[in-house]
Formats: structure tokens, C-alpha cells, sequence
């Protein structure tokens, strides 16, 4: 269900979900929620079950409640884009939430300050935390290590007679982990990791580490 890494001394679990908590802080990292892109499909046409709306509110009801955290960060692009009917289920999905909530702004958070400040979120474009930062995009900067979203990391893994199965993964570099998308039908970006890379798949509710 977890994986465990520790990073400059400090630990962080791997949640199958695609969450992160980092334990010495009592903080929850998601990223890329994608909150409203369903209603989005649908509005438009697309053959989207109407339960799936729900989805991702429920998926992130189980992982706050196994953590508990004292703080949750959405690592950017927690809409999708402008407010839909979705945004009444973030509105009952915050007024059951103790944790302290922070989004670190992605560039699909169009949605006014002002609605998430009514609710109690604190928005920031970037957090510097001891010798960590967290962003929305992968950046790199000298002497800290940086977790971030955006990119929607996944991995193909290659099996007999040519079958092939694209999954999300937390992708860690040297100096950076690169978190899956928590959102559903958020689709995924295959990376090519290198020797040093460590790749960690979120697969049958389980974290297992490729390499």
C-alpha cells in the first residue's frame, strides 16, 4: 500500500494514490486533483459515467482520513479550469476537513484567490521548506530538493508478446520527485528514466519500486 524513502534526513511515505506525506512535517502533498475536468468532459459530449464526478472526492477522503495529516498542499492544477458544479463538492469536501490547506498555484488555477481564501486556503506561488521546495513545475535549484507535479509522470512497462501497460509513478531524480497525478482521467506523460532515476509504480493499490 506504502513505500517509504527518506531524503536530506527526512521521511516521506508513498501512498498507492499518488499522495505523499511527509512525517516529520505531518504534511500531505497531492498533486494535479484536476477537480471539475469530468463535468468539463461531460458538458462537452464525452461518455463519462456520472459517479466518476464523485470520484476523486472520494479517493481523497480515504487517503486524508488513513494520514490525517495537519497539513495538506496540492502541488498546483487542483481545478481544472474555470468553476463548474464540482466546486459545491470542494465547498462540502473543505467543511469536513480539519487540516490546514495550502494549493501551490499550477497553471490551470484560473479560479479567483477569492473563493478558495472564503474557504480557509492559503494559495502560494512556491513553499520553501529546510532544505525542500515544493512547485507545480520541476525546477531545480542548488542545495535543495524539489517535489513538484505538472508533469503527469507514468512509465510503460513492456511485458510477452509485446503487451504493454502504461502506469503513473512517483518519478525521482537526484535533487527532484516529479508526484503522479491524483486526478482521474488526467491521462499520464511516459518517462525514460535514466541509470540514476528511481521509479516507484502505483499498481493494484500497491507502490512498487522499478528501479
Amino acid at each position: 500500500m506504502t513505500r517509504s524513502v527518506t531524503i536530506f534526513e527526512q521521511n516521506f511515505i508513498l501512498h498507492y494514490s499518488g499522495a505523499l506525506f511527509w512525517e516529520e512535517e505531518d504534511m500531505l502533498l497531492i498533486s494535479d486533483v484536476h477537480l471539475g475536468k469530468v463535468s468539463h468532459f461531460r458538458k462537452f459530449g464525452s461518455a463519462v459515467p456520472q459517479n466518476a464526478v464523485q470520484g476523486n472526492f472520494l479517493k481523497l477522503t480515504e487517503v486524508v482520513e488513513f494520514f490525517q495529516p495537519s497539513k495538506i498542499v496540492f502541488l498546483g492544477d487542483l481545478f481544472h479550469s474555470s468553476l463548474n458544479k464540482e466546486w459545491l463538492f470542494f465547498e462540502a469536501w473543505m467543511s469536513n476537513i480539519a487540516s490546514e490547506v495550502i494549493l501551490v498555484e499550477g497553471n490551470h488555477d484560473i479560479i479567483s484567490p477569492l473563493k478558495y481564501e472564503a474557504l480557509g486556503v492559503k494559495l502560494f506561488p512556491e513553499i520553501i521548506l529546510k532544505n525542500f521546495f515544493l512547485t507545480h513545475h520541476p525546477e531545480e535549484r542548488p542545495g535543495f530538493f524539489n517535489f513538484s507535479g505538472h508533469v503527469h509522470p507514468g512509465v510503460r512497462i513492456n511485458g510477452l508478446a509485446r503487451q504493454s501497460l502504461k502506469l503513473p509513478c512517483f518519478f525521482k531524480r537526484e535533487n527532484q520527485m516529479i508526484l503522479p497525478a491524483f486526478g482521474e482521467f488526467t491521462g499520464k506523460h511516459i518517462l525514460h528514466p535514466k541509470e540514476e532515476d528511481e521509479v516507484f509504480v502505483l499498481a493494484n493499490e500497491e507502490v512498487i519500486m522499478l528501479k
